[in-house]
Parts: C-alpha cells; sequence; structure tokens
C-alpha cells in the first residue's frame, strides 16, 4: 500500500510539466527563427560584400588597364615629339615654297581652277576670307566640297590658325557688317571636320591634334565667348543646333574638351541627337561611359531612332536591340495618330495625320535600310502602308461634284449671284461687291487652327519648334549639308500651320432654305483670312 500511494503523482504537477515543456518549445521555436533570420541577414551581406569587392576589383582592372594605356600614349608622344616636329619643318617649308608660288601666278590662271584648284590656290595663300566665301558659295556642291577640303588645307601654312581666322567671322557670335538670313553653322562644321584629319599627329592620330599653344589657347577663348553667350540668351533651349553643332566640333577638333563641361556636352547632344553627327561627337567629346544613360533617356523621350543611331555608334545594340525599339516608335506613332482626331474639322485633321504617318514610316524605313535590317523587318508591309496612304491622298485631291444644286447665277457672265436678302441686311437698294459688314455675318464657328503634320527630322520641311523660320530644312545627305536639319518634336506636340477658313453652319444653311451667308463667295477666303 505504501509504494502505491508514493507512485501516485499529483495532477498540478503534471500541468506544471506541461505548461515548462511548451514553455522550452515556444523557446526553442522562436530561437530558431531567430537563427534563420540571422542567417539569411548574414547570408545577403556576404552577397553584396562580394559583388561590392568584385565591382572593386573590376573596376581596379580597369583603371590599371586605362593606366598602362596611358602610359604607353605618354611614351609614344614622347617619342614621337622629335618626329613630329622634323615633320612639321619639312612641311612648312613645302607650303612656303608653294605659297609663294601660288602668289606669283596671275588671276586669269587662278579663273580657270576647278573647285578644288581655287580652295588650293586660297589656303596656300593663306586667303581665310576667299576661301570661307567660296564653301559658302558652292553650297550646292557640298560633296565636292567635303571631298577637296582636307587635301586642300593641308596646303596652308598654318591650317589651325587659318581655321579660326576663316570661321572667325561666324564663330561664336557673326561679326560680319551685313547678316545673311541663312546660317552659316553648315560650313563652320564643315571646315572644321575638314580639319581633323590634317591637324592628326601621325603616331598617334587624331588623339593628338598638331595645334601651337597659342591656336589653342585662342580656340579653347572662342568657346568660352560662346557658352557665356549662351547663358546670357537663355540656355540651350534658345541656342540654334547650326551653332551648338559648331560648338562641339570646335571642341573637338582642336583638342580642348574640359572635363567640367560634360555636364554641358551631354545637355547638348540629347537637345540635339537627331543631327546625324551627334553620335560621334558624343564619343569625341568623353561621353562614352554615358552613352547607356544616353541612349535610356532618348528611348524614354520617344526618339527609338535617335536611340538606335546612338547604340550602334557605340556598339550596344546588342543591350538595345533596333527591332524592339523600331516597333515601339511606330506604335507610339500609331497611337499618337489614333488621339489626334477632331470631329470639327475632319478634313483638315485626317489629311495631317495622312502626312504624319507618312513622315514616320519613311523614317523608319530610311533606318532599316541604313541599319541593314531587312532581314530582321521586311519593308514589304511598310511599304504597302505608304503606298496606300499616296492613293488616299491623290483621292482626297480629286475635285468634288458640283456645288450646291439651287445656287443662284448670274445670266450676264455665269459668276455666283449676290445673296437674296443681302439688301434687308445692309438696308440698301442694292449689294455691295465688298463684304458685308461684319457686324452682320456670323464668324464661322469651325474656322479654327489645327496642327500640321509633325515630320521626323528625316524628312522635315523648314521650320522649328522652338527656333521658327530660322531652322533650316531637313537633309537626306549624310553629313547633313548643305541645308540644316531640323529638331525632332515629340509626336504629341502641336504644330503650326497656315490658317483654313471653314464657313460657319450659315453659309450652307441660313433657316430659310437658301444657302447664303449674305457674303459674296469670292471674298469669304480674304475676309476670314
Amino acid at each position: 500500500m505504501g509504494s502505491e500511494a508514493a507512485a501516485v503523482v499529483p495532477s498540478s504537477l503534471v500541468q506544471d510539466s506541461f505548461a515548462e515543456l511548451e514553455k522550452q518549445r515556444e523557446l526553442i521555436t522562436c530561437c530558431t527563427l531567430l537563427w534563420k533570420e540571422l542567417s539569411h541577414h548574414f547570408s545577403t551581406l556576404e552577397r553584396g560584400i562580394e559583388i561590392k569587392s568584385e565591382a572593386l576589383r573590376s573596376k581596379r582592372e580597369s583603371l590599371d588597364a586605362s593606366t598602362r594605356r596611358t602610359l604607353d600614349s605618354l611614351r609614344r608622344r614622347e617619342l614621337s615629339i622629335d618626329g613630329a616636329v622634323d615633320l612639321v619643318l619639312a612641311k612648312l617649308d613645302e607650303r612656303r615654297t608653294a605659297a609663294v608660288q601660288a602668289l606669283a601666278a596671275s588671276s586669269a590662271e587662278a579663273d580657270e581652277l576647278d573647285l578644288a584648284g581655287k580652295l588650293r590656290s586660297f589656303c596656300t595663300k593663306m586667303d581665310f576670307s576667299g576661301f570661307f566665301d567660296l564653301v559658302v558659295a558652292k553650297r550646292k556642291e557640298v560633296e565636292l566640297l567635303r571631298s577637296g577640303l582636307p587635301a586642300a588645307l593641308g596646303d596652308c601654312i598654318d591650317p589651325a590658325k587659318f581655321v579660326i581666322d576663316a570661321i572667325s567671322e561666324v564663330f561664336p557670335v557673326d561679326k560680319r557688317p551685313v547678316k545673311s538670313p541663312n546660317d552659316l553653322g553648315w560650313a563652320c562644321v564643315l571646315i572644321l571636320e575638314s580639319l581633323v584629319p590634317v591637324l592628326a599627329d601621325p603616331e598617334l592620330g587624331s588623339a593628338r591634334p598638331l595645334v601651337t599653344r597659342s591656336i589653342r589657347e585662342r580656340a579653347r577663348e572662342m568657346a568660352t565667348e560662346w557658352k557665356e553667350g549662351l547663358e546670357q540668351h537663355g540656355g540651350i533651349e534658345s541656342v540654334k543646333p547650326p551653332d551648338a553643332h559648331t560648338f562641339l566640333q570646335h571642341v573637338v577638333t582642336f583638342g580642348i574638351i574640359e572635363k567640367d563641361d560634360k555636364n554641358l556636352y551631354r545637355r547638348l547632344v540629347v537637345s540635339f541627337a537627331w543631327r546625324r553627327q551627334m553620335p560621334k561627337l558624343a564619343i569625341s567629346v568623353g561621353l562614352e561611359d554615358s552613352m547607356e544613360d544616353i541612349i535610356e533617356e532618348l528611348i524614354s523621350k520617344g526618339h527609338q531612332l535617335d536611340a538606335i543611331n546612338f547604340a550602334y555608334e557605340a556598339g550596344l545594340q546588342d543591350k538595345f536591340p533596333p527591332i524592339p525599339l523600331l516597333k515601339s516608335f511606330l506604335e507610339d506613332s500609331k497611337k499618337v495618330t489614333s488621339t489626334s482626331e477632331d470631329r470639327n474639322n475632319y478634313g483638315q485633321t485626317a489629311n495631317t495625320m495622312c502626312r504624319k504617318e507618312q513622315s514616320v514610316i519613311r523614317a523608319a524605313m530610311k533606318c532599316i535600310q541604313e541599319r541593314q535590317l531587312e532581314a530582321e523587318f521586311p519593308l514589304d508591309s511598310l511599304q504597302k502602308r505608304l503606298e496606300n496612304l499616296e492613293k488616299a491622298k491623290v483621292e482626297k485631291k480629286k475635285p468634288s461634284g458640283a456645288g450646291p444644286a439651287n445656287k443662284r447665277t448670274r445670266a450676264n457672265n455665269g459668276g455666283p449671284m449676290p445673296p437674296a436678302k443681302a439688301g434687308r441686311l445692309t438696308n440698301n437698294a442694292h449689294v455691295s461687291s465688298f463684304p458685308a459688314a461684319p457686324a452682320y455675318v456670323r464668324s464661322p464657328s469651325a474656322h479654327t487652327t489645327y496642327p500640321a503634320a509633325a515630320l521626323y527630322p528625316y524628312d522635315r520641311p523648314s521650320g522649328h519648334g522652338i527656333y521658327g523660320s530660322r531652322s533650316p530644312p531637313a537633309l537626306r545627305e549624310p553629313y547633313g549639308y548643305p541645308t540644316e536639319e531640323a529638331a525632332p518634336v515629340a509626336l504629341s506636340a502641336s504644330y503650326p500651320t497656315p490658317p483654313m477658313t471653314y464657313p460657319a453652319y450659315g453659309a450652307y444653311h441660313n433657316g430659310l432654305g437658301g444657302y447664303n451667308n449674305g457674303l459674296a463667295p469670292g471674298y469669304q477666303q480674304a475676309y476670314y483670312r
């Protein structure tokens, strides 16, 4: 009996034991969860440290490679100094002899020269004024200029000084007493581009232009003056495209790129990315590390074709495939076209949208052909769509049928009969041959100015959304000459167009069964102009 009593365990003790076990279980569970969280946290830290270490290692290797290239370049420069000096002196003697011979030649002989001969004659004589005037005068022969200018500039005794003197009349400020209405930025850019191979170091190439210290300082002063004028006249938003292009080409040609101006270079490049030379200039001014950001910015602004050109120039077409960008460009244009219809003026809006779509298709086709993407993006569908739009445009131009059947005509000359109720409106016994007083004529409710087609820079007429009539028409030449391109405007922006007049409702129905508004039809256009 005693052992049985000793074996009995109180229920309270059992409950307390289970409660303690439950507490231990909860503690173990909490510790386990905490351990998992800590393990995950430390694993994340380790991965982050590894990624940062790899990035630092990659940067260090890149810096080491850049340092080796720089040191190697410095050694090559040091070794090439004597050879460059000897080469310059030899060329100087040759050019001096050629200059003496050119000065001794008669004017009659000079007149018989072709374009290349005249260019070389001016360069040999260091006649920068006559040289620049000849380039401007031969604007229509830009291909001949482009091919002949480098050789001609090579005959100058001092090519860098000659070019600076030639463009100083119009850059950075137009100092001519009589300014022509045409921009001459194209001529400055063409001359500066042609000077690059002339100044290239025989060992290092265009990476080190052979420019004397005095000429380099003068070129830097001209660039500084242009930047100061830019700030005084409203910033990048107010600058003309040819001027911005000339500035960038100027700093590249004379090797005066400033690290502190990288932000300015990037803003200019993005603002005028539609110009064909901008991708190359972006690389030349040291923006190769920012090309990805520039391309993404262009895509976000709806300038997919410009983004394709930048991607190809930077070798990033694998990261930014051109086919999706082309499809996105065409889809965005369709969305804009579908949302731009105006029921109050359907005729003009349809014509505007037709022209806009044609411009978009032509720009896309040109990009496909230039980048040789026909295999990935066949042109058949785009060409067919373009032909359909042309047919639709021709059909709209066909004359419509005869006018209203009940229009009254004069018996003597077949002209329109004056309105029958005109006498009541003017309170006179006769009808004046001039338009009736505006007080009695209802202003047309449909008289509204609607946007014209937003043509892409590859096929754009004259006129620019920012600069108005100052901006030149678009080009199809490979380098943007002789005329200037205009900046692209977003597809959703508005575009000015000459006002068109539309008669009011009363012009076709006066409420009394007649079709007149109290005005002779021949004067409606003049009245509402």
